[in-house]
């Protein structure tokens, strides 16, 4: 389990000559296994947030602090490592690779971590029991309802037993009921596996399931509600 901690954090893109600020610094930390909503307007800085923590992006100024782990200090293929390890990713796209069934496109991120076959088949076939899916494993994303594809999405990001996932807009493109399932499902794997979950939303039906709701607004963190002492600012 990690606890995460963002002090400080600013980053910027560049749009041709402009530079444009995403986050103006950020102060932010999330006890371990809680699960946190990252709520704000189109625009707000959410992704980027995501994408720091998640080690994608390399924030301009400030420290990010996964655990003890100081992620600004490391070279890039250190940060592929951290991601390829600790860290799940839920995206509103789904990213499945189309031309591998749904157990393949599970079992993938353990291939990279050079997991045993016989691991693999182990943990794989858990993560299709935790989803609900064992029926489908042999189906390819086309034939997979949104929601189906949702819950591969969601256990590929759970079979490398990540101590931190991070969610996109994980309901964004979800009817409401299936919406509902998919968050519940991810709060009752939070539960199970003590993984900390933070997930950018604006999604009604996500906030009852959260421990806390981190506001941002232009690039900042404007309030924080919730457990108190889990998550602050």
């Amino acid at each position: 389990m990690s606890s995460i901690r963002v002090q400080g954090v600013r980053k910027s893109y560049q749009l041709g000559r402009q530079s444009v600020p995403a986050l103006k610094g950020v102060d932010l930390h999330v006890d371990a296994a809680a699960i946190v909503g990252i709520v704000g307007p189109s625009g707000s800085g959410k992704t980027t947030l995501l994408n720091v923590i998640g080690c994608i992006d390399r924030a301009d100024e400030g420290t990010v602090l996964l655990g003890d782990l100081d992620v600004g200090r490391l070279n890039d293929r250190q940060l592929t490592e951290i991601r390829r390890s600790s860290i799940g990713f839920i995206f509103q796209s789904f990213n499945l690779i189309p031309v591998l069934t749904a157990w393949e496109n599970v079992e993938l991120p353990l291939v990279a971590l050079g997991v045993s076959r016989a691991e693999r088949v182990r943990r794989v076939d858990r993560m299709f029991d935790l989803v609900d899916l064992r029926d489908y494993r042999r189906h390819k994303p086309d034939e997979l309802s949104g929601g189906q594809r949702q819950r591969v999405a969601i256990a590929r990001a759970l079979v490398i037993n990540p101590r931190i996932v991070l969610a996109d807009e994980p309901t964004a493109n979800l009817d409401g009921e299936t919406g509902r399932r998919i968050v519940e499902m991810m709060h009752s794997m939070n539960e199970d596996l003590r993984t900390t979950f933070i997930l950018a939303t604006h999604d009604p039906r996500v906030l009852p399931f959260l421990d806390a709701r981190v506001f941002l607004e232009d690039g900042v963190v404007s309030r924080v509600e919730g457990q108190n002492g889990r998550v602050t600012s």
